[in-house]
């Protein structure tokens, strides 16, 4: 490299570091409480080796003591959540941040660590019933889609079926109220799969996302039992509402509601909290909803209505 290209690059970082300044550098340089996107794919790939053992992870032998490698997972588990969970909390507090939901609250003469250790005991606590429900999404997208070989198939090559997973890992440390890592969770699955869903979706048990590119589902959206939705759909919501100094108003229910064995087809595109799709109703491709549908409608055009687009 030539005296001169060295020095334009010098002056270069000069000018580059220069824009980290101020409040608005959008830098957190030495900043080691706030969550990192590797922590959070380190921690989703071993989960995922607990609910998917033999399909994450390394192959495991058939004389292997399940039970043994198991534990071995929980054991790194509990330590990289409580660790991630107790460096967040911190994080929010020191900086004061605005969260949207109530962080988790101490118990009396329980210290920050004590907090974060009991909150990760609590999540992998639920296991079984995660997997339980994941049981019943590797079911429906097999029973639901005939060109599905099987359950191997389903679950090695299906990006729906991993979206709907990892917020079924997501969504109770949503519910938790531990901020950024669900959220984070959830986008390391959006980045490979298409599927965006927000980690405060309430989502029921026998759920199939077909295909799933495009699929967006807002935080809001309540879907219930043995619903079947294809690429393209998106469950948001309607204009948001502002406060006087022209902010956005935060929280309320602004998605839609999607009640048992309904089925949507792709780049269908439903909005609103007061939107009910009734059980067992069928929304055509391409359609347009933003008023409620009876149970056991089938809706195949557009629903026109005076209320405003998509905020």
């Amino acid at each position: 490299m030539s005296d001169g290209c060295a020095e334009k690059l010098q002056s270069l970082a000069r000018e580059v570091v220069r824009t980290y300044e101020g409040d608005d550098g959008i830098n957190r340089i030495g900043e080691k409480e706030l969550p990192s996107l590797a922590r959070v794919e380190s921690l989703l790939e071993r989960l995922l080796t607990v609910i998917y053992p033999g399909y994450y992870g390394r192959p495991i032998s058939g004389r292997s003591c399940m039970e043994t490698i198991v534990a071995a997972h929980l054991d790194a588990l509990f330590v990289e959540m409580a660790g991630m969970i107790e460096s967040t909390l911190s994080f929010c507090s020191h900086e004061k941040l605005h969260t949207p939901r109530p962080l988790p609250e101490a118990r009396e003469g329980e210290n920050l660590r004590a907090l974060a250790e009991r909150t990760a005991m609590d999540y992998l606590g639920g296991l079984p019933e995660m997997r339980a429900l994941v049981k019943t999404d590797v079911r429906a997208a097999f029973e639901g889609d005939p060109a599905a070989m099987g359950r191997d198939e389903v679950i090695l090559c299906y990006p729906g079926l991993l979206a709907v997973t990892v917020h079924r890992l997501a969504h109770p440390l949503y519910r938790a109220g531990l901020p950024f890592v669900p959220r984070m969770m959830n986008e390391w699955a959006h980045a490979r799969t298409g599927v965006d869903i927000h980690p405060g979706a309430a989502i029921g048990p026998n759920f199939f996302i077909d295909h799933g590119t495009g699929v967006v589902i807002g935080e809001t959206s309540e879907i219930g039992a043995r619903v079947k939705i294809y690429q393209g759909v998106t469950l948001g919501a309607l204009s948001f509402r502002k406060t006087a100094d022209g902010g956005l108003v935060k929280g309320g229910k602004r998605h839609p509601t999607i009640e048992d064995d309904v089925t949507v087809y792709a780049n269908a595109t439903i909005l609103g909290g007061d939107t009910i799709i009734g059980a067992r109703s069928v929304i055509g491709g391409g359609c347009w909803v933003v008023e409620p549908v009876a149970p056991d409608a089938m809706i195949l055009t557009h629903t026109h209505s005076d209320r405003e687009g998509p905020g």
